[in-house]
């Protein structure tokens, strides 16, 4: 981690196109860089027998702030650099009063509290470093990308920090099990990226092919093990006017076979995936499979653009016994990997765009968990003040009855009420 400044020198360096580095190099050789400022800030409402209720005080105001630069460099047709550098600050009322929880709430399971943060400790190469850590701030800075790329005519060669993402999932997505992005999620830019050796080729005959290696770490002894590794491979093969995607991974100690299919509908795109996981024998659960349907479709009414689409999530890792499966290990482990999100089996989400101004956009999404029912509505405006300028205001709101998902949760041996808080949220973006 020592050698992280030396990095963020040559980043910088190389971001703004330094001329001393131009100089004397062949004309195919080019340099790109970019990025991006952004500022949180929010107010979120708890209820008053949460977790969090050590303080009675509502709303808890939080904020957060995160820069990005963007650099890559090509050399040639075939050969490519690339470099991203973040630093973020984040902190507030909340982080500071669950991190008291935490020091409190022995033997209670720390995923179920939502204080985070990104680190290196299982990832080949430590290249994250906090600078700041109190009770209720953190800064840090990362190299979020950091890869050198071999593209020839046959396909592409990547080794290094990066992001890669399978699957047809538009809100869940059970293919994409490397850092997928939470279905409650708005600011969807970046993926954080991870060490990787990443391939594909194209045939003729049998499609695009697609191989990654991602070692990990034990942060017990600093070793690379095989059973914290995943070994993936995936094949898109058109038959039909139907696309097909063909899975398998081995993925920490679990087994995974996952297809998917897309098609068109008239002038709408559906797409099915499901996964089935070969849980580790030593494992208490059984195999599962996990299913995502969805069907999109874009249309004009009043003179406006309309987007929208439904999904259907089965989790196959589900139950309705919720305060069980807070303390369940095979929950436990894929919450904590970032792997699950949701606690029951059955979802419907669903999602609505309408442009009211060419600058101006207006969202509604809502995940419904089909058992309680209870679930979240995320509604939001972004309005592009210029054209590299851009602000969201929204808000989560949370519903369902005591006892639901959404709704509030019994945590085992306290007495906790385990529920999401309402928020509501402004974000300024500048890109560069």
């Amino acid at each position: 981690m020592k050698t992280i400044s030396c990095f963020v020198i040559l980043f910088v360096l190389i971001s703004f196109g330094n001329p001393a580095l131009s100089d004397g190099l062949p004309e195919n050789f080019d340099f790109q860089h970019g990025g991006h400022i952004k500022a949180r800030t929010s107010a979120s409402w708890y209820d008053t027998e949460a977790p969090i209720r050590l303080v009675k005080d509502n709303p808890f105001y939080d904020g957060s702030s995160g820069l990005r630069l963007k650099a890559e460099m090509f050399a040639g047709d075939y050969l490519s650099f690339k470099a991203h550098y973040e630093a973020t600050v984040t902190g507030g009322q909340t982080r500071e009063k669950e991190n008291e929880l935490l020091s409190r709430a022995t033997g209670l399971p720390s995923y179920i509290f939502s204080v985070s943060e990104t680190e290196d400790d299982n990832r080949l190469f430590d290249l994250t470093q906090a600078f700041e850590r109190e009770d209720d701030l953190i800064a840090y800075h990362r190299l979020d990308r950091l890869s050198v790329t071999y593209q020839p005519s046959w396909g592409m060669v990547r080794l290094g920090r990066q992001a890669v993402t399978w699957g047809n999932g538009l809100l869940f997505n059970p293919m994409d099990i490397f850092n997928p992005f939470s279905p409650t999620a708005i600011d969807k830019d970046y993926k954080t990226g991870e060490d990787m050796a990443y391939g594909q080729f194209y045939t003729e005959k049998f499609g695009e092919w697609q191989f990654l290696y991602i070692p990990r770490r034990d942060p017990a002894d600093n070793a690379i093990e095989w059973d914290k590794s995943s070994l993936a491979g995936k094949m898109h093969y058109s038959l039909w006017n139907l696309e097909f995607d063909f899975m398998a991974a081995e993925h920490y100690k679990d087994e995974i076979a996952g297809i998917g299919v897309t098609g068109n509908l008239m002038n709408a795109a559906w797409r099915i995936d499901g996964t089935w996981t070969f849980l580790d024998q030593d494992s208490e659960r059984s195999d599962f499979a996990t299913l995502v349907a969805n069907l999109d479709y874009s249309w004009i009414w009043w003179k406006k653009n309309f987007y929208g689409f439904i999904e259907i999530y089965h989790n196959g890792l589900g139950t309705r016994k919720y305060e069980e499966a807070i303390v369940d290990t095979a929950i436990a482990e894929r919450t904590t990997r970032g792997e699950t999100f949701v606690l029951a089996k059955n979802y419907l989400s669903g999602h609505m765009n309408m442009e009211i101004h060419p600058l101006v956009n207006i969202y509604l999404t809502a995940i419904n968990n089909l058992h309680d029912p209870s679930g979240t509505v995320q509604p939001r405006v972004t309005w592009d003040v210029k054209q590299n300028v851009r602000l969201t205001l929204g808000a989560n709101v949370f519903y369902g009855d005591n006892g639901s998902e959404y709704g509030g949760i019994s945590v085992p041996s306290t007495n906790f009420n385990l529920k999401p808080a309402d928020s509501l949220y402004l974000w300024t973006a500048l890109y560069f």
